[in-house]
């Protein structure tokens, strides 16, 4: 039988309660991991460990908060002591076109997306082993000027940048950091993040289907795949990227 791709390691998940995330944690269990899920609310993330059975463990904290990473991150040390994998996926969006762009939207959209991710990765260093891997979780957002949505793009467009200097900043350690950028991926934060209705959602779906190279939305389980690739040994020549899930969408114009 082939030896799972991360038999015996260990992950941290941010925002892992549903949609990517959840659906990237299910995988990583698949392939061996041991891993440790985020989420705001306890009642879904005690769900989605519910879901995912086994080898999973729920912390209920919220990125944007310094004294939730260090709770969370007290208590990985204190019950595994290391970390191999971490996948910074937790992130908020919301619509509004420039003028109607407040004040509440860009500190909310930017603790969570920017400081949030920033503080994820900097606590984590202690607990990650050399050569081990990060990825980031960014958008085809960050590039291709959707209206509406400029604040979530602008905050997407910072974790691609930090990409590149962390990649620099850790080349020492032999840690790498990827970026992951989905395309179109219909999940539940569609609904409870960007406020669509399932109705929206689905025509919004069939409406991007038609300029997507591939001729279809993504699904999860592909986003999944992608960073189980980025967290693997085999990707281990690839550090500094930005990879594009997205049908080729961003690809062909």
């Amino acid at each position: 039988m082939a030896t799972k791709r991360l038999n015996e390691k260990v992950a941290l998940i941010t925002g892992g309660t549903s949609g990517l995330g959840f659906a990237t944690a299910k995988r990583f269990v698949e392939e061996g991991a041991t891993v440790y899920i985020t989420g705001r609310r306890k009642a879904e993330l005690d769900a989605a460990v519910g879901k995912i059975g086994s080898n999973v463990v729920g912390v209920q904290g919220d990125i944007s908060s310094v004294e939730d990473l260090d709770a969370l991150y007290a208590q990985i040390k204190r019950e595994r002591g290391t970390l191999d994998v971490l996948f910074a996926n937790a992130g908020i969006g919301s619509f509004a076109p420039l003028g109607e762009i407040t004040e509440e939207q860009i500190s909310k959209t930017f603790d969570v997306n920017v400081k949030g991710t920033i503080f994820t990765v900097q606590k984590a260093l202690p607990l990650l082993k050399d050569g081990s891997s990060i990825i980031l979780a960014a958008s085809t957002a960050a590039s291709d000027g959707m209206a509406a949505f400029s604040v979530y793009g602008a905050s997407k467009a910072a974790i691609r940048s930090f990409a590149r200097g962390w990649t620099s900043d850790l080349k020492g350690r032999r840690i790498r950091v990827n970026v992951i950028s989905p395309g179109v991926v219909p999940t539940e934060g569609y609904n409870t993040s960007l406020g669509m209705t399932a109705e929206q959602v689905s025509q919004f779906a069939d409406q991007m289907a038609t300029t997507i190279p591939l001729g279809r939305v993504g699904r999860p389980e592909e986003i999944a795949n992608t960073v189980l690739f980025l967290a693997s040994d085999e990707s281990s020549y690839i550090t500094g990227v930005e990879l594009f899930a997205d049908g080729g969408l961003n690809q062909v114009k």
